[in-house]
């Protein structure tokens, strides 16, 4: 078996293609490996670059699939988060909002949202809305339970919705949850949404939230908000777009 060892291997002419190997040969990398940080087709299109630490931008739109990451903002000590007309428009039909281990500055606090229709001048878009919750306290038996939280919900309010219960202020108490928003861009129809949000609550209990209501309007949908019911708050919030 014949070896060649060169620094570079090229091909005679700049407009010519290097080929290694011949059709049914099995072409061998040492170690199985192939290290590149720009894959391009023989088109010359950029499927994906790597800055060489695992870290990929230029992802061609065909390998990204309909999930799209539009936005993560962590916040520290906010008075709220705010996801504006730039990124809730009519591009995509689903609207995705991940937040993660949210810790309000305040214990006994409630994750509240709210919606705009006038670019952020108000958020007081009327709604209506159904909670209930599933729930267990670290004591152990008889403290766990299924219930309507008739005191979350609101039939044709403008206030805040509540997307959680009281959650605690100590370091190892958050909420975390993800809310889904359809087709906010629609002037035909009201707005469909629903959440689901797992806390440790103020009580030391696990609860699992469900949240699901519309905005009763035709107008469209250009913000949305995320605030503590008092207080600042931590948390990493993410925006994704499903087509």
């Amino acid at each position: 078996m014949s070896k060649v060892s060169a620094d570079t291997l090229k091909s005679l002419a700049s407009t010519q293609d290097l080929t290694i190997g011949t059709t049914g040969q099995t072409v061998t990398l040492p170690g199985n490996e192939l290290r590149v940080n720009t894959f391009k087709d023989k088109g010359g299109n950029t499927l994906w670059t790597s800055d060489g630490s695992g870290n990929l931008s230029n992802v061609h739109s065909g390998l990204k699939g309909n999930l799209v990451l539009l936005n993560t903002t962590t916040a520290s000590g906010a008075a709220n988060v705010t996801f504006g007309s730039s990124l809730i428009t009519s591009t995509y039909d689903l609207y995705i909002f991940r937040f993660t281990n949210i810790n309000p500055e305040t214990d006994n606090t409630q994750l509240w949202f709210q919606g705009t229709i006038d670019g952020g001048s108000n958020y007081n878009v009327t709604m209506t809305t159904t909670a209930w919750m599933a729930y267990h306290n670290e004591s152990g038996a008889g403290t766990e339970g299924l219930q309507y939280l008739a005191g979350s919900d609101q039939g044709q309010g403008t206030a805040f919705q509540k997307l959680s219960g009281d959650i605690g202020n100590g370091a190892d108490e958050s909420t975390s949850g993800e809310l889904h928003l359809f087709t906010p861009s629609s002037t035909t129809y009201v707005k469909q949404f629903y959440n689901r949000t797992q806390e440790l609550g103020a009580g030391n209990q696990a609860g699992d939230l469900h949240y699901a209501g519309y905005f009763n309007t035709t107008s469209a949908i250009n913000g949305i908000q995320f605030k503590m019911s008092t207080g600042n708050l931590d948390g990493i919030f993410k925006l994704y777009g499903l087509s």
